[in-house]
């Protein structure tokens, strides 16, 4: 969490309150006086140069002879939170306002120490409270707008960091923390351009630059998020916050290796800083270290304040029990889950759908998971009718004549590139992994590049037609230029690989495509039982895309439309083009289907791809943890013990005739 919380340093020892100033001695307390501010100073002086410790150690001695100096209370708890002694910080707080009910700086101290301590609803009343005393300081409205922040009031927050800007209309810091609220509305254009202000006005706040690199990372720009982060770490290198963010944007970029040393980074400098600890817990996973995964986990669950994402990314990393104690904490968080961001209940939704599932508990199970994928489908932008659109315009245009035509043309000739493609959930990831496995392969994960390059190509100057109408009217030209881009990317990945595999499932969208701009490619269809596959999607939360998965009636025709695709393409392709891997295939007889993989692939067979759960590589997806395994038939009916619950995703896989071989059995009426 990136907040800029201001934390006040009392200055005049005179402002006491009216108890400490009654004296049987007037004389000695005005020379004590004297030498108190002194000692004062110095303190101060030592606090502000980031000598906490000898700080505090001043402190204590003024109070040791003056006990009752509220200023002196509150500056020592402001030393104690920054060396993150958050609970003797709360009691010098609570000290200097019982001493001076009146003493601003206390309340809003204490409220970053509460804030600190997870205790949110305490940290707003405390900042309310600085308010009402002086309704006139910026920095208190910004500390109850970052407070509102963190419990998901977003309006509220903006409001509230709004009102400070009016209060002190040049302040960097107070654009900085207006950005963040920005980002969290998912107004990233306005989060940018304010972030961008705040550092117009102070090109050294490395905060600002920090939370601009968030911001730029959510919309895509990871280049640019990570040159904004080491902008703000060249700044301030101690700067935590800067150090995890830039952990994120390396992980996007696939550097996983650098990721971990940021996220180590952050945490070295904040041992505290939690979600450093749950972003070095999900790093883990992808490499495969799935005990330092958990460990790190479980810690930053450990660490204040409370976080749904943790509960979801532990839910991916162990197997609940019954009596297991954090799906007890899990469920006694649910109770206040109303008061949580939607984005945490979501999550909280999941983790306990997952949690329920491995108990046994399948009612409250999918409870769970109609709640948060209803909440999960009210906050994106899914446009079916475009979609479907999509789908058909693609079969349209494909003809089996225009494939004829264009397949005249010279597309690149390389043999490296290796698709998987299929339905999420469809064991993609477990037939890259296997490929993997092979010494002369490399699997890349799921690239973006052949959609990127398809969507340049056809919007290019001269083709104003997107894909994948951009197809009527080619010659050829740009056909050879795509394939020639696409491997000279992956090319640059794994330069003495044989081949290269993407398994971006939704590559299958571009299967005629990829087989006139790369005619040696190979493509590999992943196919599962089609309500074991829904099923599957539906109780996911993924981390980006796949809005078709969220409502059971859109998943179901979104099935529906990918199989008429894939139907498609094998009835205009090459006969032989794509292979069809059946899941339930491959889990009962690995080797005879890892052998069909690698043989089509033109490759020799070697047993290396059997142990493909010992390969040590970076997995980047949901199935990251269960890759990691010997194979097992766990998942084959998946969707049984949900049946009764499925009937909007039933309803559409009926139309098609595509139920599957598990639910027909369960469905079909007893013999009489």
């Amino acid at each position: 969490m990136n907040r800029k919380l201001r934390r006040a340093e009392a200055r005049n020892t005179g402002r006491h309150n009216r108890s400490a100033r009654r004296s049987t001695r007037p004389q000695r307390s005005a020379a004590i006086s004297d030498v108190l501010r002194l000692h004062f100073a110095e303190a101060l002086h030592r606090q502000q140069s980031g000598r906490l410790a000898e700080a505090i150690a001043c402190y204590d001695w003024i109070l040791l002879l003056s006990p009752h100096l509220a200023e002196v209370h509150c500056n020592r708890g402001a030393a104690l939170a920054g060396l993150g002694r958050f609970a003797e910080a709360e009691a010098a707080h609570r000290r200097a306002i019982a001493l001076n009910p009146h003493l601003v700086d206390a309340y809003n101290n204490l409220g970053i120490v509460l804030c600190e301590l997870g205790r949110l609803d305490d940290a707003e009343t405390a900042f309310r409270l600085a308010i009402e005393l002086n309704p006139d300081l910026p920095q208190s409205h910004s500390n109850l707008g970052i407070v509102l922040k963190c419990r998901g009031k977003f309006e509220e927050a903006e409001a509230a960091q709004r009102k400070a800007i009016t209060l002190d209309p040049d302040s960097p810091d107070l654009y900085s923390n207006l950005g963040d609220v920005l980002h969290c509305l998912g107004r990233l254009n306005d989060a940018e351009k304010v972030l961008r202000h705040a550092i117009s006005l102070q090109p050294k706040i490395a905060d600002a630059f920090a939370k601009l690199g968030n911001t730029l990372r959510e919309q895509g720009k990871i280049v640019e998020a990570e040159a904004a982060c080491r902008d703000a770490l060249a700044l301030d290198p101690n700067h935590a916050g800067a150090h995890s963010n830039l952990g994120n944007a390396l992980a996007d970029q696939g550097r996983l290796t650098d990721a971990e040393a940021a996220f180590r980074r952050a945490i070295a400098l904040k041992p505290s800083f939690g979600e450093a600890h749950n972003n070095l817990g999900a790093i883990l996973k992808q490499l495969g270290r799935m005990d330092d995964a958990r460990r790190a986990t479980e810690y930053s669950l450990s660490l204040p304040p409370r976080d749904a994402l943790r509960y979801l990314n532990l839910s991916e990393l162990r197997r609940f029990t019954a009596d297991d104690p954090y799906l007890a904490e899990m469920e006694e968080f649910a109770r206040s889950i109303a008061s949580l961001p939607v984005k945490q209940q979501i999550e909280l939704h999941f983790a306990l759908a997952k949690a329920c599932d491995d108990v046994g508990r399948h009612a409250d199970s999918f409870q769970h998971l109609r709640i948060g994928n209803a909440l999960k489908r009210q906050q994106i932008p899914y446009d079916e009718t475009a979609t479907v659109a999509l789908f058909e315009r693609i079969r349209t245009v494909f003809t089996p004549e225009r494939i004829r035509t264009l397949q005249n043309a010279v597309g690149e000739p390389s043999p490296v590139p290796v698709f998987i493609v299929g339905m999420p959930r469809s064991g993609t990831t477990l037939i890259e992994q296997i490929m993997a496995s092979h010494p002369q392969v490399f699997g890349a994960g799921e690239l973006p590049n052949f959609c990127q390059a398809a969507i340049d190509g056809f919007s290019a100057a001269g083709c104003p037609l997107p894909y994948p109408d951009g197809l009527l009217n080619e010659s050829g030209e740009r056909l050879h230029q795509l394939g020639a881009r696409y491997v000279s990317e992956i090319v640059s990945l794994a330069p003495t690989a044989t081949r290269i595999v993407n398994k971006m499932p939704t590559n299958f969208f571009f299967a005629g495509l990829i087989q006139l701009a790369l005619p040696n490619a190979r493509i590999i269809h992943a196919v599962r039982d089609p309500v074991d596959t829904c099923m599957s999607c539906f109780s996911k939360l993924f981390a980006n895309g796949q809005y078709f998965t969220y409502d059971l009636a859109e998943l179901g025709r979104y099935y529906r439309h990918y199989d008429a695709l894939m139907k498609h393409w094998h009835g205009v392709l090459q006969p032989g083009r794509i292979l069809d891997v059946r899941y339930e295939d491959l889990v009962g007889d690995l080797e005879t289907q890892a052998r069909r993989i690698i043989e089509h692939c033109e490759l020799k067979w070697n047993r290396r791809c059997l142990g493909f759960h010992d390969t040590e590589r970076p997995v980047r997806t949901a199935s990251a943890m269960q890759v990691r395994q010997p194979i097992y038939r766990g998942a084959i009916g998946r969707a049984q013990p949900y049946v009764p619950f499925l009937e909007p995703l039933i309803a559409e896989l009926r139309e098609s005739g595509r139920l599957g071989l598990q639910l027909r059995l369960a469905a079909a009426p007893p013999a009489r």
